[in-house]
Order: C-alpha cells, then structure tokens, then sequence
C-alpha cells in the first residue's frame, strides 16, 4: 500500500506549523552587516576576527608546527 499526501504551503506557513522560529529579522540584520562591510571595506580587526571564528585553535596549530619545524625551541 502506497500513500502520498501533497502539502501546498509556503516555507512561512510550514515553518509556523512545525513550531520552528522566524528567523527573518536576523537574517535582514545579517545581510546588512554584510552590506555595510563589503561598501566600506574590512579592516584589519574584521580579518582577524572573522579568522578566529573560521579557524579556532589556529593558534596551537602554527605554535605546534614551529615547535616541530625549530626542534622544540623557542624563537627570541
């Protein structure tokens, strides 16, 4: 036995039915953020910022890899 069911919604009205939040107002804050950073241009503290959250732990990689590439030894 075989039983389709059609349900002609919107993605609104399925994500109110499912009890799921609106997130339309953070995305609108979100792409104007982005807005406002690709008229004005990053600054140095945007990288930075946006490569601690791309990549944590970055740190203890590159101190890992220069404590391998030196031996163990600090640089001064």
């Amino acid at each position: 036995m075989k039983v389709t069911i059609d349900i002609d919604c919107t993605p609104e009205e399925a994500r109110a039915f499912l009890g799921l939040p609106d997130l339309l107002p953070l995305h609108a804050a979100y792409l104007e953020r982005m807005m406002s950073l690709v008229k004005d241009g990053l600054g140095p503290a945007d990288v930075e910022k946006m490569m601690r959250a791309w990549m944590p732990g970055a740190e203890q990689w590159q101190s890992a890899f220069w404590n391998l590439a030196t031996g163990g030894k600090s640089g001064s």
